[in-house]
């Protein structure tokens, strides 16, 4: 990934944006070509893996991974128009962009097929989304038999990251003035998660 020095995220920054994201990209190079799933993943720093889940018909477990896979995390993403620049007024030298935090996570895939993993991988990815619920769902609410059921149609999928590249590109490279414009322009476009990621990352 291209990632510029005033775009660079530091440690922190990723294990936040790794343990809040939603669902992800893993991406695996395998003899029948690149094979891509979006699922949700949950981040275990500790560890420093990722753990999520496919259906049992998803070929893609079954496929011998060429190398390391890849997981494409991303955070928000927000279309930025110039007309947001104090610049624009100034000399009119601007141009439309787009900002976006995200992470290119590789690592080495293991495949859980054992109901113990699954059912514990699932209630915590349970309770990582539930969580900001009035009342939560719980694992517990569904009849037991039916959640085995569920669990025997489901393969677990661990990443062991082996690196990581990170880019937050938020408008850092922008004078202050226009980064006030970006942070004004996506508030008035309702988009408050771009705006609190400008103003986060602020220089």
């Amino acid at each position: 990934m291209y990632v510029p020095a005033h775009f660079a995220a530091d440690d922190a920054s990723v294990d936040d944006l790794l343990t809040r994201h939603g669902a992800a990209d893993l991406i695996t190079a395998t003899p029948e070509g690149l094979v891509a799933t979006m699922l949700p993943f949950v981040y275990d720093a500790g560890q420093r893996t990722l753990q999520g889940h496919v259906a049992r018909n998803n070929p893609q477990w079954q496929l011998p991974v060429l190398g390391e896979a890849l997981v494409i995390v991303r955070g928000s993403d927000s279309y930025i128009s110039p007309s947001w620049y104090a610049s624009k007024a100034e000399h009119g030298r601007v141009v439309p962009t787009w900002n976006y935090l995200t992470a290119h996570v590789y690592g080495t895939v293991t495949v859980h097929d054992d109901p113990a993993w699954l059912d514990a991988l699932v209630r915590r990815l349970t309770d990582k989304h539930e969580a900001h619920r009035p009342r939560p769902w719980s694992v517990d609410d569904a009849p037991e038999k039916y959640v085995s059921g569920q669990l025997r149609a489901i393969v677990g999928i661990e990443i062991a990251i082996t690196r990581i590249e990170a880019k937050f590109k938020l408008s850092q490279n922008r004078p202050a003035a226009d980064i006030d414009g970006v942070i004004n322009g996506l508030k008035d476009s309702g988009d408050d998660d771009g705006a609190e990621a400008v103003q986060r990352f602020r220089p």
